[in-house]
């Protein structure tokens, strides 16, 4: 009579326990709570529902940054801004350019990067209409910002004075485009720079 080899079946792995299925369920939901909660609750237009859920999220949020801008894009994103520059050239000679540039800035990784300093800025310029104090304080925060563009600007083409302005691109609403009207650009004045003594704007 055959001898049948005996085949020992290897011991199964322990499944996960209730609890620990419920833990790690429960972290996933609020994962998920705060990667969504975050751009609803963004500047506005936003839900007072979302910023009232958010606020026990914030320090999670901020400690892993999640607090992406994904509203920026869509679906409502608002004004765009740009600056626009005028430089004198060692010459005499003026050039004109505005920051980011859709045709010289190549690739398009380049013209976004430009387009988040001008944005960045953006955020720090109050309106023009905002009290003196509120301007003159908001200027300590985005005047170096603006002096580094300006220095790398007649760096980069050798000028020896540019003036910055800030642009504000409103988007049109429907209404508008069917009418073919657009409201006109908000400029905003950011100063006129110049290479000192020591090279720096």
């Amino acid at each position: 009579m055959p001898t049948v080899a005996s085949h020992s079946t290897p011991p199964r792995a322990m499944p996960w326990s209730i609890v620990a299925r419920a833990v790690l369920s429960l972290a996933l939901c609020l994962y998920f709570s705060a990667v969504v909660l975050a751009p609803l609750a963004g500047p506005p237009p936003a839900s007072e529902l979302a910023n009232w859920l958010i606020q026990p999220f914030r320090p999670f949020i901020g400690g892993l940054y999640l607090g992406h801008g994904y509203r920026f894009f869509a679906p409502d994103p608002g004004p765009g801004h740009s600056i626009r520059w005028s430089m004198q050239l060692t010459d005499g000679s003026p050039l004109n350019g505005v920051l980011p540039n859709p045709t010289s800035d190549w690739p398009r990784l380049l013209y976004h990067r430009r387009f988040m300093v001008s944005e960045k800025i953006a955020a720090f310029v109050p309106l023009s209409d905002a009290p003196e104090a509120i301007r003159t304080k908001a200027r300590l925060d985005w005047q170096p910002l603006v002096k580094g563009v300006a220095g790398h600007l007649l760096k980069k083409h050798g000028g020896t004075q540019i003036t910055l302005t800030l642009v504000e691109h409103f988007l049109p609403a429907p209404e508008d485009v069917l009418r073919s009207r657009q409201e006109p650009d908000l400029l905003t004045p950011l100063g006129t720079y110049a290479i000192a003594a020591d090279r720096s704007p």
